[in-house]
C-alpha cells in the first residue's frame, strides 16, 4: 500500500511502535542506516510487543539504495519547516513517507531534493517544536489510508 521511510532512526520506542502501526495498517517500514540502536534492543522490542513478525520491515544503508528498492517512488517528507498541510495532497498507493531523525529532524539536502508540495507539516499550536516521531507517523498513514477509504481494513 504505503511505505514508511524512517532516515536514520534514533530512538528504539519510536521504531518499535511504528512496527506496530506498520503491522496493523499493512505499510511496509523502510529503516535507512545508521540506526541508533539494535533491531533486537529489548526498548524496540517491547515497544512493538509482538507485532514484529506482521510487520515488513527492510534495512536499507542509504536513502539512496532505499528509495531504488522501491522503484523511486513519490515521496511526501515531513517536517516541521514544511509549508503544505499533511492532508492535502491527493495520496495514492505506492506512496512513500519519509521522517527524519528524532533531534534533528530531515537535512535540508534531504528536504529541497523533494517538491516543495510534498513537504508536509502537520498542524500545531503557535510554539510547539514538534509531534513524537510514532504520532506523527500515525497521523500521515491514517490520512492517507483515509483517502483510500481504508482498503484492505475491516
Amino acid at each position: 500500500m504505503f511505505s514508511l521511510i524512517l532516515y536514520e532512526p534514533e530512538i528504539p520506542p519510536n521504531t518499535g511502535n511504528i512496527i506496530r502501526l506498520c503491522a496493523n495498517t499493512g505499510v511496509q517500514l523502510h529503516l535507512v542506516e545508521p540506526l541508533g540502536f539494535e533491531l533486537d534492543e529489548p526498548r524496540l522490542k517491547r515497544a512493538g510487543l509482538d507485532y514484529r513478525e506482521f510487520a515488513s520491515v527492510v534495512i536499507h544503508e542509504s536513502l539512496d539504495d532505499c528509495l531504488d528498492a522501491l522503484a523511486k517512488p513519490r515521496v511526501f517528507t515531513l517536517s516541521t519547516r514544511a509549508g503544505t498541510r499533511h492532508d492535502a495532497p491527493g495520496f495514492r498507493q505506492g506512496d512513500a513517507f519519509l521522517f527524519g531523525p528524532e533531534t534533528r529532524g530531515l537535512p535540508q539536502d534531504v528536504l529541497e531534493s523533494v517538491p516543495p508540495e510534498r513537504r508536509l507539516r502537520l498542524p500545531m499550536q503557535e510554539n510547539s517544536r514538534s509531534l513524537n516521531l510514532s504520532n506523527a507517523a500515525a497521523v500521515v498513514v491514517y490520512e492517507a489510508w483515509r483517502q483510500l477509504d481504508f482498503a484492505g481494513g475491516r
